[in-house]
């Protein structure tokens, strides 16, 4: 067995995967969502540590502990944790990525000029987002004598070696603005700029390499949860994209390499506008790169009509109100609730939803609330077939997205065969549903095999296809109307 801990936005999971990749055990326990003020995201680190130390002991449990040959751990990304290096004891609430309280200090570095050479440096961009000024906020109202910051794969690794090894892999580390792409290492530059000691961040080490251990058991891959779920559908080759379907959706794409970005150019022009590179995973002594796409809001959407409005008792109703209804009414929704984030990066952005009529129902709220998350990973998807270098793909076309003719499919929203059939109309390409849907964690644990002689091939098995079934002009017609509803949130 290999142990995938799968530690999440909402909620922690473990899971145990047999040699041939089948999940034979699964835990999952949720935790506290903190909200301080408007904006603001927090979570309690040893709640996150509880709650994940509660399904590895279930899963364990099932398994037995002597069956167990590795773990692999994956984990929320950009999402900063602070604690006392001797003590061991958080020193704050963990900062979420989706918290926006650094978007003013964002702003102030734009303005001073830091943004495109943070683009060249680190493959991101200034946002509250990303891990950098969120380090800097806390590091200004704790003491920092004694300080560990890391993110969550950190945060985890600490406390099952008991503070034995404070280490990261570059997929983490990258989402940071800290990091530098062409180095693979902490850059100087930015450290001093965010006011960060080296000492206080984690040792990054290949992302397929023996971190420690719990209990004998060697803690062998960690992958941010995007990288791993990347790994798991097996997309190896350059131009295979998935996208994750959670809290948010993250539409990625494997880059040539390897040696890809290469330099420290802010105005190199084979960057598309708007889409992040980061390192996919280090192993084998070699790098892979990736561009990513971020939305913010998508499952986050479906539990805001059941917590915050009532609307539905469960998400799995969605399916059927918004079948109950040939389209949205006219109804669009644009779920900005912390900003928008790819290919717009717009922190100031708001939620808003417009058509609305006397007839407007419960269902046609839900249409429009399923069809703003597909719309979102449209916006991605054009974004990452921008006309650009014609060195990147290797037919010749322009635009290395241009390469994308299938998209992989997993998270929990997946399962929904409406939203993966409008997802399917939206884009005009094939969508992909595999067997199994527990990518993330595949991933997490196919790395974690890989690094001790296991897992060198299981093959990726799909469950269903989803062909485009409306015209280019409706498809045209739907694209311009969202456009429409976005320009004015933003």
């Amino acid at each position: 067995m290999i142990i995938a801990i799968d530690s999440g936005t909402t909620s922690c999971r473990t899971l145990a995967f047999d040699a041939s990749g089948r999940c034979v055990a699964l835990a999952q326990q949720e935790f506290t969502q903190h909200y301080p003020q408007p904006g603001w995201v927090e979570h309690d680190p040893e709640e996150i540590w509880r709650a994940q130390k509660a399904t590895l002991d279930a899963v364990v449990a099932q398994v037995g502990k002597q069956n167990i040959q590795a773990i692999g751990i994956t984990n929320q990304r950009e999402t900063v944790v602070a604690w006392d290096r001797r003590t061991g004891e958080p020193l704050a609430n963990a900062i979420v990525w989706q918290c926006r309280r650094t978007t003013e200090r964002c702003q102030q570095l734009k303005e001073e000029g830091h943004e495109p050479w943070i683009r060249a440096k680190t493959g991101l961009l200034l946002d509250p987002y990303f891990s950098g000024t969120k380090i800097e906020w806390l590091s200004q109202r704790i003491p920092t004598e004694n300080a560990c910051f890391g993110t969550i794969d950190t945060w985890l690794l600490w406390k099952l070696t008991g503070g034995k090894s404070y280490a990261t892999d570059p997929s983490n580390a990258s989402r940071t603005l800290l990091y530098n792409l062409s180095d693979n290492d902490w850059d100087n530059e930015y450290l001093a700029l965010f006011g960060v000691a080296r000492e206080s961040l984690p040792t990054i080490q290949p992302s397929g390499s023996v971190f420690g251990h719990w209990e004998g058991i060697p803690i062998s891959g960690i992958l941010g949860d995007q990288q791993a779920a990347l790994y798991g559908q097996q997309c190896v080759t350059p131009g295979m994209a998935k996208c994750t379907y959670g809290t948010g959706c993250f539409l990625l794409t494997l880059l040539p390499g390897p040696g890809y970005p290469l330099g420290a150019n802010p105005g190199r022009q084979d960057w598309e506008e708007g889409v992040l590179y980061t390192v996919a995973w280090e192993k084998d002594g070699e790098l892979a790169y990736a561009a990513e796409g971020a939305v913010f809001v998508a499952g986050a959407a479906v539990q805001w009509l059941r917590d915050g409005l009532g609307l539905i008792a469960t998400a799995a109703e969605t399916e059927a109100l918004a079948r109950s209804v040939p389209d949205s009414g006219g109804v669009v929704f644009v779920p900005a609730f912390t900003g928008l984030g790819a290919p717009y990066w717009a922190p100031e952005a708001r939620g808003l939803i417009c058509g609305l009529t006397r007839g407007t129902t419960k269902a046609h709220l839900v249409y429009a609330t399923l069809e703003a998350i597909v719309q979102q990973n449209a916006d991605l998807l054009e974004a990452m077939q921008t006309p650009s270098s014609q060195d990147w793909h290797p037919e010749g076309t322009r635009g290395w997205g241009g390469g994308i003719q299938t998209l992989r499919v997993d998270g929990g929203a997946s399962r929904n065969d409406f939203l993966m059939q409008l997802q399917a109309d939206l884009l005009g390409i094939p969508v992909e549903r595999p067997i199994e849907t527990e990518t993330t964690a595949f991933g997490a644990a196919m790395l974690a095999g890989h690094t001790i002689g296991l897992f060198d091939h299981v093959p990726w098995r799909s469950e269903r296809v989803f062909e485009p079934q409306i015209t280019a002009d409706e498809r045209a017609h739907r694209r311009e109307t969202w456009r429409r509803a976005v320009a004015r949130a933003l």
